[in-house]
């Protein structure tokens, strides 16, 4: 390099030196009568130089947990970093990857990996500690066979509501998965109603409940029809509390029992037609006025508790009324001018 090229970079580097410490160093109490403008990045500064070094105990957990040794029948949580047709790729925190085939996944025929995705947390069962690949082989369904029982035994307890999808229809029922873990669904339990075609269910997605879960036996046993009826219950008091007092309405006598008649009300409503509230007259059996099936008006006469009482007698007592109030009364006049024997005038003998 020529010296006059030397003499231009010690002249530059000269300068540099020379502003830097006016630049960098400020007297006290110059900062204290420092303009806002010019001390506004002083805050970020001393916010950075506060912040703790990281060192190697804040990684301890971490390494330590990667360090682990892993024996197959481990169950272990991970994280999905990968998906495909075949195969999920879990992120075990540890020094390599795990993998579960789709045949490893679960027992459900119908299961596929489309639904999973990407940062979602799993549970798998060590069933091969290195594979070709050098990765952890997992298993999904192992895993169920201990974890789904143990959140099967508190669904139970809680009796909480969970959506299942009808695989099949077998004999007496069908099944369904939950967790990973065949159940059946008895044909009683899926409706309210009589189930004849039982085909016509398989594909369909329900709210049902656990009534069984037997491990030991590998017993699992939903039911849809509490929930069914519990809902059928709140809808009808619903309906109940639009019921007016006083209404006259028209129903069908439902069945007849010793101490009244059920009569259905349309809309799902029913009442009680006790056998004082019939009739008048005092009858032993409300057969002996009604018959099932027959229509009948009555009147509501009371809402207790969801329940709903009538009366066809308090019609009568209404009709009984009417009655009297329209007898004719013949004016005094007409009656004091009519003899005997105008009355019989026109009788001949």
């Amino acid at each position: 390099m020529c010296e006059e090229h030397l003499t231009t970079l010690e002249a530059v580097s000269e300068a540099a030196v020379a502003e830097a410490p006016e630049k960098a160093v400020v007297p006290a109490e110059a900062a204290d009568q420092a303009p806002a403008s010019e001390t506004t990045e002083q805050p970020v500064a001393e916010a950075a130089s506060e912040a703790p070094a990281e060192t190697m105990a804040d990684y301890e957990e971490a390494i330590t947990a990667s360090l682990k040794p892993i024996h197959e029948g481990d169950i272990l949580t991970g994280t999905v970093i990968g998906v495909s047709e075949d195969e999920l790729t879990v992120d075990l925190g540890i020094y390599t990857d795990g993998v579960i085939r789709l045949e490893d996944a679960s027992d459900d025929p119908d299961f596929t990996f489309r639904d999973m995705e990407v940062g979602q947390q799993i549970s798998a069962t060590v069933i091969r500690r290195d594979n070709a690949q050098g990765r952890i082989q997992l298993s999904m369904k192992a895993a169920a066979s201990v974890l789904g029982w143990e959140r099967l035994e508190q669904l139970l307890k809680d009796q909480s509501n969970i959506k299942v999808k009808i695989s099949e229809a077998v004999k007496s029922g069908v099944t369904a998965y939950v967790e990973g873990i065949r159940g059946f669904i008895p044909a009683s339990k899926l409706s309210l109603e009589y189930v004849e075609d039982l085909d016509a269910w398989t594909g369909r997605e329900i709210e049902v409940r656990v009534i069984t879960a037997d491990q030991a036996d590998g017993r699992l046993v939903l039911s849809a029809k509490e929930i069914l009826r519990e809902r059928e219950e709140e809808e009808r008091k619903a309906r109940i509390s639009n019921v007016e007092v006083g209404l006259v309405t028209e129903g069908t006598v439902e069945t007849l029992k010793p101490y009244g008649a059920f009569i259905n009300l349309g809309n799902g409503l029913s009442g009680l037609l006790h056998i004082s509230q019939i009739s008048q007259q005092r009858i032993k059996h409300p057969g002996a006025v009604l018959k099932e099936g027959q229509k009948v008006k009555v009147k509501i006469t009371a809402v207790n508790d969801g329940k709903i009482s009538l009366s066809m007698k308090a019609l009568e007592d209404v009709a009984a009324t009417e009655i009297e109030e329209e007898v004719f009364e013949m004016p005094e006049t007409e009656a004091a001018t009519t003899s005997l024997a105008s009355l019989f005038k026109n009788i001949k003998l």
